[in-house]
């Protein structure tokens, strides 16, 4: 597993052993090499590492809280399967608090505070277009979090977090392949220009018509992908 393999000198302290562990089986977990509805043994997956089980335990437990795996007595943790039904949820929602909020910062937030996610908008394409899907997920996590962040409301980035964690996308590389990522990055830039307009209307539908893409690239992913 190339995610878990890069991770071998994972530093000395516990905690940081664990943070760690768990950021790379996320990276696995998002990359599709961790595949939903399998189980992997914290032993094994500790061999790929090279460290000792206990880390790794901890740090399935840590995912296991956050709903991406799911305990099996004695055998290890199964990947959670999302299915469509959750993923139309899950986008639903997101839709009712993202859409309305953005055209609230557009109407409100510092232009200063809006150009300062630029370079972050702009790594999310340079992620897709060098096919550097773990980069693109993380920078497109730190652009919608932190747009949401202009709102004031840390509850309201927390949920998103959350959902975002539980709709993690599928199949990526079969998106890749077919060049249907770089599309979708690019939209960052153009709500970021809607919005420093302080286009409210032109931001909100940029918004969900971008939730609405990112789910129809979810939907894409599963019917091309068989490990859906």
């Amino acid at each position: 597993m190339g995610h878990l393999k890069q991770q071998r000198d994972l530093g000395s302290t516990r905690e940081r052993l664990r943070d760690q562990v768990a950021h790379a089986l996320r990276a696995a977990l998002i990359s599709g090499e961790l595949r939903p509805g399998q189980v992997y043994s914290a032993p094994v997956l500790a061999e790929d590492f090279g460290i000792s089980a206990t880390p790794v335990r901890e740090a399935m437990l840590d995912l296991a809280r956050e709903g991406l795996v799911e305990p099996v007595r004695n055998k290890g943790f199964r990947v959670t399967e999302v299915n469509e039904r959750d993923l139309d949820q899950y986008t639903e929602i997101r839709l009712l608090i993202e859409v309305p909020m953005a055209g609230r910062i557009a109407a409100t937030a510092p232009r200063e505070s809006l150009e300062a996610l630029r370079p972050v908008a702009e790594e999310i394409v340079a992620a897709a277009r060098d096919h550097d899907l773990i980069r693109y997920l993380e920078a497109d996590r730190r652009f919608h979090l932190s747009l949401l962040a202009l709102s004031g409301n840390d509850r309201l980035v927390e949920t998103v977090g959350e959902l975002r964690k539980r709709s993690r996308l599928y199949g990526l590389t079969v998106l890749d392949e077919r060049g249907e990522l770089l599309p979708s990055a690019e939209e960052h830039l153009e709500l970021l220009d809607l919005m420093l307009r302080g286009d409210i209307e032109g931001t909100e539908r940029c918004m969900a018509r971008h939730l609405g893409h990112v789910r129809s690239l979810w939907a894409a992913s599963r019917g091309g992908d068989s490990t859906g």
